[in-house]
């Protein structure tokens, strides 16, 4: 690949104003890969109030990043900018134009902006007794 930055694009908003029709629209007409950038999507199980897309839906436009994780496992901002950046070097590699989609603002800040180097929280926390965290 080339140091020539790909096109990327970006449609956001908030759940239920159309994003995902205009993303199938997208991708019948400029050959792109969804990738949601929701951060309840990535879990099985979190389907109420995401409108996650159904079976049929997937089956005509596949969407990157659903349905990963367990409800239980953590998935951060970081987590996420890792996962796409991979996905859309993937998707140019195929001669295909990223799609994110969604309305996880923050996600989309920090993968275009990126992120502070930080340690990982649990580098911070332990548990405490009573259940809660105290700082290391």
């Amino acid at each position: 690949m080339t140091d020539q930055k790909q096109p990327v694009i970006f449609l956001m908003g908030p759940t239920a104003s159309g994003k995902t029709d205009a993303a199938i629209k997208l991708v019948e007409t400029l050959n792109c890969e969804i990738i949601s950038v929701d951060s309840a999507m990535v879990y099985h199980g979190m389907d109420i109030g995401t409108a996650k897309p159904d079976e049929a839906l997937l089956q005509v436009a596949p969407h990157h990043l659903i349905n990963l994780r367990d409800p239980t496992d953590a998935y951060s901002v970081a987590a996420f900018c890792e996962d796409a950046k991979i996905l859309c070097d993937a998707i140019v590699v195929r001669g295909n134009i990223p799609l994110l989609v969604g309305g996880s603002m923050m996600y989309f800040r920090a993968f275009q902006k990126g992120l502070s180097v930080l340690p990982s929280a649990n580098q911070w926390r332990k548990p405490c007794r009573d259940g809660g965290w105290a700082l290391s």
